[in-house]
């Protein structure tokens, strides 16, 4: 995996333009000038959680006796649930009052560093530990980036309207679902000890 498929895995699952809505209902209590404040703060922390998990989530596999296989079809199904929702959302999602000034829930976690990046992060780091600058390079390109759009969050809502915001997260779930399907298979194809485009014995 590149430098750039890996900043787009990571930029997709963490949704900044489906986490839009989201974070400007968080903030409503708020006020405008202490927004972009308190988004940078859960950034971070973000992040942190992340590389955390990027770094340490291999002893944890190994820990719970988890193969890289099994991280690889559970990160790809994960992915996989998580594009679906983006295709077709359903009436669900975060709707709890939040009163005062959000810290960690549900900004940081689970609206960034939710199931399916913490999924990618420890799936990446530990197919190729090796790799580490390119994952931790990856990681930080798509954190800035979703970090720039959610700052920029107010404007684009109100140019693009619902209806683009809700068209720009479909389109990431049709990707999304394509990145998850083929890491789905390289898990099984890890399983069953093959070349990831190889076809299984019938």
């Amino acid at each position: 995996m590149t430098l750039f498929s890996a900043a787009l895995l990571f930029f997709l699952v963490m949704d900044p333009f489906g986490n839009i809505p989201l974070f400007l209902s968080a903030l409503k209590q708020t006020p405008r000038e202490r927004q972009p404040v308190v988004i940078v703060r859960e950034m971070l922390i973000a992040l942190v959680i992340l590389l955390a998990f990027m770094f340490f989530g291999r002893q944890l596999m190994d820990l719970l006796q988890v193969s890289p296989a099994a991280l690889g079809v559970a990160g790809g199904v994960v992915l996989f649930l998580i594009a679906l929702k983006m295709v077709f959302p359903d009436a669900g999602g975060l709707h709890e009052k939040i009163e005062g000034e959000p810290l960690v829930v549900p900004l940081a976690v689970p609206l960034i560093a939710g199931p399916s990046a913490i999924s990618a992060a420890m799936l990446m780091a530990s197919r190729e530990p090796g790799e580490w600058p390119l994952w931790t390079g990856a990681l930080l390109i798509a954190w800035a980036a979703s970090g720039l759009i959610l700052l920029a969050a107010t404007r684009l809502s109100r140019h693009l309207g619902a209806r683009g915001l809700a068209a720009l997260e479909r389109l990431m779930g049709l990707i999304l679902t394509v990145i998850a399907v083929q890491m789905l298979l390289s898990g099984i194809a890890q399983f069953l000890h093959l070349p990831a485009g190889a076809q299984p014995p019938l």
